[in-house]
């Protein structure tokens, strides 16, 4: 009898082995991956660990966010709204247009999604053109307003002028990089690094157990030169600066792509750059073109009713760099 119980033990065992060893196998152990391509008109680039790939879902979601509101896709919502088409919204745009709008009057009209026409005009859009006369400047001007477009029911968009355009391009990518993070927080992602154009979110460790490490660029290095690295924790991060995308007039004067959207016209204070720290991208994204309108004293004022920002500005004064920062990097 005893002989029995012993080949019956030892079959359980073998068969509890086999099955142990047949599940190891058939689920990979968790290891960092990347996720490469391009998208929104920039690069993305995102590191998570993960036991399964996630490239099909991440694709599929940039896909969905780029036929809303990408404005080089013909086929896209915005792009069929701005060319007169259509005036039928989806979820997506719906939730980026009222981001958008809760953003610029937050700001009192720095930010604003009717900006399209401006940035056109200066040379800054699809449309290349760089002079402009005091007319023209006026007429554009009377376009610019987000005010003047809201939401009927989240699936029609109204605007009080058929000639008004709206532009994403300070909002869609950081919007994108959220929509990757709550994917990847969805499929049980703890750590990852999200980048798509230089708006970046985080969670968790890197590959060697640090916290992710971001660097800021020096706006006078011709390279990628860091001015300052900051080390991310469970955030998200978007800069805007006007030292690489601007242009030399005819007058020989340097004319930057961030446009003031009060007056039409490319900023002229000394704020060369603007970092934010946000708990979502959008917000980062959305904020970080904010102060670049506003310059640094503006901002400031802005700051005190936002406590959940923190920033870095990077700013000339008096021939030098200067850099004014709320970040506690740790």
């Amino acid at each position: 009898m005893m002989k029995y119980v012993k080949i019956l033990f030892f079959l359980f065992l073998l068969v509890g082995t086999i099955i142990i060893l047949r599940n190891h196998q058939g689920s990979e152990t968790p290891k960092y991956r990347v996720a490469e391509g391009q998208t929104f008109g920039t690069q993305y680039r995102i590191v998570y660990e993960s036991a399964e790939p996630q490239d099909s879902a991440i694709k599929s979601v940039l896909h969905d966010i780029d036929f809303s509101l990408s404005m080089f896709n013909k086929e896209s919502t915005l792009a069929r709204i701005n060319a007169g088409v259509s005036n039928k919204v989806d979820s997506l745009f719906c939730v980026v247009f009222k981001l958008a709008q809760e953003v610029s009057e937050t700001t009192s009209g720095a930010f604003d999604p009717t900006i399209a026409p401006a940035v056109n005009a200066w040379g800054f859009g699809p449309q290349r053109k760089q002079e402009l006369s005091e007319s023209e400047l006026d007429s554009i001007a009377q376009l610019v307003n987000y005010r003047n477009v809201k939401l009927e029911g989240d699936s029609v968009l109204l605007r009080t002028d058929s000639r008004i355009t709206l532009d994403f391009g300070a909002i869609a990518k950081g919007f994108g990089v959220d929509c990757i993070a709550h994917l990847l927080d969805e499929k049980g992602v703890k750590n990852y690094y999200i980048n798509i154009g230089g708006e970046v979110i985080v969670k968790g460790i890197n590959e060697k157990g640090r916290a992710w490490s971001i660097g800021v660029q020096n706006p006078n290095a011709m390279g990628e030169e860091s001015q300052e690295v900051i080390q991310l924790h469970n955030a998200a991060m978007a800069t805007s600066g006007n030292y690489r995308n601007f242009y030399v007039n005819a007058e020989g004067k340097r004319v930057a792509h961030t446009i003031d959207p009060r007056t039409a016209s490319p900023v002229t204070h000394s704020l060369l750059s603007a970092t934010v720290i946000a708990p979502s991208c959008a917000i980062a994204d959305a904020y970080a073109t904010s102060f670049m309108v506003l310059g640094v004293e503006e901002s400031k004022k802005i700051l005190k009713g936002l406590p959940e920002l923190s920033v870095l500005f990077i700013y000339e004064e008096a021939d030098s760099m200067k850099i004014y920062s709320t970040i506690k990097n740790n």
